[in-house]
């Protein structure tokens, strides 16, 4: 298990919110914390650490009047730790190969690729094709829906978590993407920003899969959480501590974790 740090930027501030909160409609989110902090502060901290594979999330869409703002942060960032991150959030084949020039390890993609509820394949080729298989990151956050037979399953959401696709999150499914990306990131959006625990579920579901590196998130509050996933998960899933880290407000010490993480 690795450690993965994050920075979410949101209305053109490094924030921790609760994932389930977010709308474009007024640029809202219920925040957990607002850092005094630009992106590069936060970069610098993961680059001395010597952590890589950290995501930037950009929160607001591209029609936002902060997503200039974010864009700014996220740039901030990349340059302080080149090579060191990754960024998501409104990236298609026509900017993502800016954001790789820019710095980025790899591109995190969701609504591009998940359009009217389903995989779209001609965009998922291009974006291969713009910056290449081993640059790309699939974002197949989900949250819990009921279908028509009764049953609980995760389906990935898209545009900022508001959206649900008609795509459930499967091992078949990470086995049928796998051949387009180099890694995946999961959030598991009902329990984000709530430190209340992870969804056991969800990791069952991740840890019956052997490919890509898979990055989850989501409800980790403590390092007992830590402890549930690495077991769950079989110590190969990745993990994002967010609102509940030291650095961003939290009771988790930022160092212990990184320890915690590779016991």
């Amino acid at each position: 298990m690795e450690f993965r740090p994050c920075i979410d930027i949101h209305n053109g501030k490094v924030k921790q919110i609760v994932g389930g909160s977010l709308l474009d409609l007024g640029n809202h989110a219920d925040e957990n914390f607002v850092s005094n902090q630009d992106g590069a502060f936060y970069a610098n901290l993961y680059k001395k650490e010597g952590l890589k594979g950290g995501h930037i999330i950009i929160l607001n869409p591209e029609s936002s009047e902060y997503y200039a703002e974010d864009v700014a942060q996220a740039k901030l960032a990349l340059r302080t730790y080149p090579n060191g991150l990754q960024v998501g959030g409104g990236i298609h084949a026509d900017n993502a190969k800016l954001f790789i020039e820019a710095g980025a390890t790899h591109v995190i993609v969701t609504s591009y690729v998940f359009k009217n509820g389903v995989i779209n394949y001609d965009n998922l080729k291009k974006l291969v094709a713009a910056v290449g298989k081993e640059h790309l990151v699939l974002d197949l956050s989900c949250r819990k829906k009921i279908n028509e037979k009764g049953e609980e399953l995760y389906y990935i959401v898209t545009d900022r978590w508001q959206k649900f696709t008609d795509t459930v999150l499967t091992k078949a499914v990470l086995e049928e993407l796998e051949q387009y990306c180099d890694e995946f990131l999961v959030h598991a959006v009902d329990v984000e920003g709530k430190a209340n625990g992870v969804e056991r579920n969800l990791v069952k579901i991740l840890a019956d899969y052997e490919g890509n590196a898979i990055t989850y998130a989501g409800g980790v509050g403590n390092f007992s959480d830590i402890d549930t996933l690495k077991k769950i998960g079989k110590n190969r899933i990745n993990v994002t501590v967010g609102s509940a880290l030291d650095l961003f407000g939290g009771q988790m010490n930022c160092e212990k974790v990184i320890k915690k993480c590779r016991e």
